[in-house]
Order: structure tokens, then C-alpha cells, then sequence
């Protein structure tokens, strides 16, 4: 065999085993050493394409796919410094179990580590940050070798795919001349099982599932429990809102839901689903007198800070982590019990052994705390001045049916817990929340925006900085997407906390405020966006409204002041407190 013919054999079966595996969407960046690959996926009639230039944004668009899909995107660039700009994206794959098919074309080993153009050791170069890695041979037609193309291909994509979901990494080699013979009448055939079109190797996964016997214990100790709560932080299983209802419904647990635990929005039951957690366990009192005697865990950590707090307040209780895929996600350091379990399996189980329990005060009191706090946020939270919160209660409104509000980090995703209260509306709450970066959101949201679904992305004017090459992928492939950048000019978060306070003030606002004054006017006309700066919430709600039926780029741009949003937030907070001190006294009266 000609070099050519091992090199079109293996691309081309490389290719086609990853479609065959479930594969459906590749982001490829730009270059030479990875022509082979390029060339096979361009060409591949089961795989869609998306060219974004910039290897940084490329993989966090390829976050997004995996996010909203809930399945692996494969990513393919060159060899050197293209592969390190992944990383960022890699690292938050990892975190929040999204999977994804890492391809970096390398030069062959002879040319490793000897001087060579474009050349850096990429062996391993993730390391733990991703589940697998393998360093490809050198490509070969040989039956054997065409065996080890499919098995690897395949097995990469089942790795990623397998809970905990995450990225895998393939680093594969090539020699020049690069370019494969895509005419040849057996490019998609090379080391496939006879004339079908079944993988090489099908991975069959099964659901982790705790005995009768198990389930009998969990009924019998949790329905001596009264002052109990069960805590669902972001996650991704479907159906588990009518599942882990059916379980506070029978155990008489109120159900602290994080905005993105699929929890708080659609049509299922939401009667013990309580969203107004962060705003009333502020108060040192109210956590000191709901000390809780068990908590059940799904999910990763929620992203309130004032329920993290309120946990490691009550070391005593015992938590209990459930979890389908065998990680361990307690940085309280408190969990007494890790339950490697399907999550719906764990909840009827365990409802179906408990006899039907009249709502407990308990349940009562957290319910009536909740009912009060989140009318309080929906109504001081439509005040008339710029404020941030506002935001999301208007989106919450105006966004269309199984639209993806994507919410960027620092604050935004903040007021999204805030003030995204629970409706039938199906929404899909939508955050990088594994290493919660403000890099690559507006990519990770064009790549949600891939799928089909309507996105809506709120993020700061940093965040929004610091991902400007990411709305190219907006122009080169038409995608439909609305971006309201909340710009107070600069680091808004930082001015919570102790810095704000206990730092200098021209100090704070050279570090950590920074301010960067600039017209992003400019920049979204480049990518041939529109931009509105609405002046009031009515012009806020016309723009928007204006935006769904406007194809391509929108950018709504809502200017605030860091420190009035300091004191809107913390006035907010305030009569919150107050309500519900009140309401404790009634309760102990």
C-alpha cells in the first residue's frame, strides 16, 4: 500500500466509526497538519461541519453543542499552540460532565521534540482534565490496524458519552503529504464488520440501581425524619421534576431547586419546589432556626452561596449525596453518605415504600417562607431603576416556549437564582457552571444556538469582552441569537464582596472594578449584529420582542451603575429579612 492509501483507509475509517457511534457534529479549526481529517469530515455525509477559526471559541461552541445535545461534539485542529486553546473549554467539559470528542492532529514521532516547525509535546497535554487520552499510531491499511482505528474511534465516543459524561482526547500523527484520496470508492468501508452500517463495537450502558432490600432501609430511616429537605443543584437528568416531587410528596421535604436543575420550569408538579432559598437564608436567624435534620442531595452544588453556607452552619445533619455516576461533588465536606444510584430509580423507590404523611409543620413553614419571599422579588424587583435582577423577571416572561436562557457567570447567573421564580413556562435554564469562568460564554451559547433552540444569553460587559471572537460563529453560520449585556462597566461581583469595602478605593477600582469604557456598538456592526441600548424596561421589552423576529446577531445592550446595584440588591435582601423574621415569631408564637 501507497502511503496515500494508508492514509485515506485510516482518516476515512477514523471518521466513519465516529459517526457510527453517534457522532453528528464536528468544529474544526483551521490548518494544515490537520488536513487529512478535515478533508474525511468535511466529506462524510452523516457529520455537520462548523468552521470557526479561533481555537478558544471553537471548543467552547463544541461545549455548547455538547450542553444542549447532551451528546459529544468533536473538535479537530492542528498541531502546536491551536490544541492549548482548548483547554479553557476541556477544563469546563470535565467539571460539568458535558462530553466531548477532543481530535489534535501532531507531527509524526520522528519529528517530536527535535526543533521542528509547529511542534510541542501533545502527549497527554490535558491530563486528568479529560477521562481518556490516546496517542494514535502512525496510519496503516493493514486489517489489524484498521481494527485499532474503529475500536479507538468508537471506544473515544462511548468514553465520552459514559456517565460521568466529559471529553476524551485522541492525539493522531500524520505524515506529508496529507491530502487523502476522497474519490476512492471505499473511503467510508476500510475495516468495517461486513456491509452494515453498525459500529465496529456497540457500548451497551446500564443503570446503577440499589436492591429492594437497600431501598427498604432508605424508606424506613427517612420516614422518621421530619425536618428534612432535599437540595437539587444542576443537573441534566430528564424527569426528574415529577420523580423527586412524588419523594417530597411522600416524606413531606421541601425542595430547594437551583434555576438549573430543570426543576423550577415546565409542566410538571412544583408544589414543594421552593426558589426563594437565597434571598431568605441571608439571615443569621432564619439558619440558625431551620436547622434541618437530613438533606438529600442531587445534583452538583447549587450555585447559591447562602445554601453552602447554611449547610456547613448545620454540620450535624446528615447529607446524603445521590449520584448516577459515581463522582463526588461535597465541597461542604459533610456528606455522610455518597448513594451511587439513578436518581428517578432512587425517588420512586423510596416513595413507593413510604405510607402517605400529612404535610408537617416543617414543610408548612419553609412553604409559607418561600411563598412570602418570592413575592416580595417579583414585586421590589420590577422597580423602575436599571436594576440587574430585572432582567431575568421580564425574560422569564418574554422568552419563547423551549427557548434556552443562557445566564454568564459572576452575577448574571446570581440573579437568574434570584429571580427566575417557578412557572409552567418550558424553559431551559442554561450555565457554564463547571468551573464557572466568564471566558467562552458567548461561544458556548452560539453552540447551544447550533442546535436549533432559540437562545438567549445575559452576561456582563467583561464577560461579553472577553469572548468577542465568538460571535463570528453567529455570522459565518446565520444563527439566531439574543445577547443582553448588562454593562456596568466592569467587575459588578466584586463590589459584594469584602474588597469593595476593605480595599482602597482607587486600589479597588484599578483591580478589581475595571473599568474598560467601551462602545460595543462598533464591534457587533463588524459582525454584522444589531444593537439597541433601551433607556426604560417598556423599550427593553420592545427590543426583545423586536430581536425574535430580527434573524442573526442581536445584542441588547442595558447600561447599570455597580454601586446603586450594591444597593438595590442589599435593600431587596433587607425586606426580605425582615418578612421573614416575622414569619419565624408567628411560627414560635
Amino acid at each position: 500500500m501507497s502511503h496515500r492509501e494508508d492514509l485515506t483507509a485510516t482518516v476515512g475509517a477514523c471518521v466513519d466509526e465516529l459517526v457510527l457511534s453517534g457522532l453528528r457534529h464536528a468544529v474544526i479549526s483551521p490548518g494544515s497538519r490537520s488536513t487529512p481529517l478535515a478533508l474525511a469530515m468535511a466529506a462524510h455525509p452523516g457529520l455537520k461541519v462548523w468552521l470557526l477559526v479561533d481555537e478558544r471559541s471553537a471548543g467552547f461552541f463544541a461545549l455548547g453543542l455538547g450542553k444542549a445535545l447532551g451528546e459529544p461534539a468533536a473538535l479537530l485542529c492542528t498541531s502546536g499552540t491551536a490544541a492549548a486553546n482548548y483547554f479553557p473549554a476541556v477544563a469546563e467539559a470535565k467539571l460539568a460532565r458535558v462530553p466531548l470528542v477532543v481530535l489534535t492532529a501532531d507531527r509524526p514521532h520522528e519529528l517530536r521534540d527535535v526543533g521542528a516547525p509547529q511542534a510541542m509535546d501533545q502527549i497527554g497535554m490535558f491530563g486528568t482534565h479529560v477521562k481518556w487520552f490516546m496517542d494514535m499510531a502512525l496510519p496503516e491499511s493493514s486489517e489489524p490496524m484498521l481494527r485499532y482505528v474503529r475500536t479507538t474511534a468508537a471506544r473515544a465516543v462511548a468514553t465520552a458519552k459514559t456517565g460521568p459524561k466529559g471529553p476524551v482526547h485522541l492525539n493522531l500523527p500524520f505524515r506529508e503529504p496529507l491530502v487523502p484520496d476522497l474519490s476512492s470508492p471505499a473511503l467510508w468501508q476500510a475495516g468495517r464488520r461486513g456491509e452494515g452500517s453498525a459500529p465496529y463495537v456497540r457500548v451497551t450502558r446500564g443503570e446503577r440501581e440499589l436492591s429492594g432490600e437497600e431501598l427498604d432501609r432508605w424508606a424506613q430511616w427517612l420516614s422518621r425524619r421530619e425536618r428534612g429537605l432535599i437540595v437539587v443543584g444542576p443537573q441534566d437528568t430528564a424527569g426528574l421534576g415529577p420523580a423527586v416531587h412524588r419523594l417530597a410528596e411522600s416524606l413531606s421535604f421541601p425542595v430547594l431547586a437551583d434555576p438549573l436543575s430543570r426543576l423550577r420550569n415546565g409542566s410538571h408538579p412544583k408544589e414543594w419546589v421552593l426558589e426563594g432559598y437565597d434571598a431568605f437564608l441571608r439571615e443569621e436567624e432564619t439558619v440558625e432556626k431551620l436547622a434541618p435534620e437530613v438533606v438529600i442531595r442531587f445534583g452538583a452544588m447549587p450555585v447559591s452561596k447562602a445554601v453552602l453556607l447554611y449547610l456547613k452552619q448545620h454540620p450535624q445533619t446528615r447529607q446524603i449525596v445521590i449520584d448516577p455516576d459515581g463522582g463526588w461533588r461535597d465541597p461542604s465536606l459533610l456528606a455522610a453518605e455518597m448513594v451511587y444510584t439513578d436518581p428517578i430509580r432512587f425517588c420512586t423507590g423510596v416513595a413507593d415504600r413510604i405510607p402517605p404523611r400529612r404535610e408537617t409543620p416543617w414543610a408548612q413553614l419553609w412553604k409559607g417562607i418561600n411563598r412570602e419571599t418570592t413575592a416580595l422579588l417579583a414585586k421590589t424587583g420590577r422597580m423602575e431603576a436599571p436594576f440587574e435582577g430585572r432582567v431575568f423577571l421580564e425574560l422569564a416572561e418574554l422568552l419563547p416556549e423551549e427557548g434556552i436562557l443562557f445566564a454568564g457567570n459572576s452575577m448574571p447567573v446570581r440573579d437568574l437564582d434570584s429571580f427566575l421564580l417557578k412557572s409552567d413556562r418550558r424553559l431551559r435554564p442554561m450555565a457554564n457552571r463547571g468551573a464557572n469562568g466568564i471566558d467562552g460564554v458567548v461561544s458556548t451559547a452560539l453552540g447551544a444556538a447550533a442546535t436549533g433552540s432559540h437562545v438567549s444569553l445575559v452576561l456582563g460587559d467583561l464577560s461579553f469582552f472577553h469572548d468577542l471572537n465568538g460571535l463570528l460563529a453567529a455570522k459565518l453560520h446565520a444563527l439566531d441569537v439574543t445577547i443582553v449585556v448588562i454593562n456596568n462597566d466592569g467587575g459588578g461581583i466584586f463590589s459584594f464582596l469584602p474588597q469593595a469595602s476593605q480595599t482602597d478605593p482607587a486600589a479597588f477600582e484599578t483591580l478589581f472594578g475595571t473599568p474598560l469604557g467601551l462602545d460595543y456598538e462598533h464591534v457587533v456592526r463588524m459582525y454584522g449584529g444589531h444593537l439597541e441600548r433601551p433607556a426604560s424596561w417598556k423599550a427593553f421589552r420592545e427590543a426583545y420582542a423586536a430581536s425574535l423576529q430580527r434573524p442573526g446577531l442581536n445584542v441588547i445592550e442595558v447600561r447599570t451603575d455597580r454601586r446603586e446595584n450594591v444597593d438595590l440588591h442589599r435593600g431587596i435582601w433587607k425586606q426580605i429579612g425582615e418578612e421573614v423574621r416575622r414569619r419565624l415569631g408567628e411560627a414560635e408564637g
